[in-house]
């Protein structure tokens, strides 16, 4: 059993859930609470994350997480393939895989040893829907996906830019962002449609995010 850290632990991880509109069950908030124990402990070596406290993880990288889960479900509300691009220490891939088991969760990450630490997190979580790969994702070849979504990985435009091969027909991005990026918006092609920027609210969190959603104007390809 993790330690629980002030302020970290199952209940805690409970009521941050439902604030934001998403049933978590104890079982998963334990699996979620070991996922920011693991985290803890990898940081001390490789540096995933520059927020080091027990506590404060769970505020601004949990909380954070679990605010898009619920406007991803009105994407995803049966399941599918999601890719979270530059994921680093598995935010959001590794809590969204936690809390829904029915989306197939690829994170990419071009540095070996985060890839190895989301590898690590699916087999301590026992997440079969979760999986880690070490490439840089345009050089990526998988079957496409439903939802690609990135916290804190590149500007819009590139972020669309490297991944738009690997979009499903249909498909859309996520984009977890602090401000609105009105600059990173006005920076992106015409073919792409930036069809809602959707203000979050992350419980605990003193700190304007939101999430950009964009879809191709026309068929997938290539910018």
């Amino acid at each position: 059993m993790p330690p629980e850290g002030a302020g970290a632990t199952p209940a805690a991880i409970v009521d941050a859930a439902a604030a934001v509109g998403v049933s978590v069950n104890a079982a998963t908030a334990m699996r979620l609470l070991s996922f920011l124990d693991l985290l803890q402990r990898w940081n001390a070596t490789y540096n995933l994350t520059a927020v080091r406290e027990l506590a404060q993880m769970r505020v601004q990288h949990l909380n954070d997480c679990l605010a898009v889960i619920a406007p991803l479900r009105r994407k995803l509300p049966n399941g599918g393939r999601l890719l979270d691009v530059g994921s680093g220490g598995g935010l959001p891939g590794v809590v969204i895989a936690a809390v829904c088991p029915d989306i197939e969760v690829t994170c990419v990450d071009a540095v070996g040893k985060k890839a190895a630490f989301i590898r690590q997190a699916a087999a301590e979580l026992a997440a079969t829907n979760l999986r880690g790969e070490h490439a840089r994702v345009e050089s990526v070849k998988l079957p496409p996906f439903d939802v690609i979504t990135s916290r804190a990985f590149a500007s819009l435009a590139d972020f669309v830019r490297l991944t738009w091969p690997l979009l499903a027909p249909g498909g859309v991005w996520l984009a977890m962002k602090g401000k609105r990026p009105d600059d990173e918006i006005k920076a992106l092609p015409a073919n792409i449609d930036v069809f809602h920027v959707e203000q979050l609210t992350v419980p605990e969190l003193d700190a304007e995010r939101c999430i950009v959603w964009m879809r191709p104007r026309g068929p997938a390809g290539t910018l």
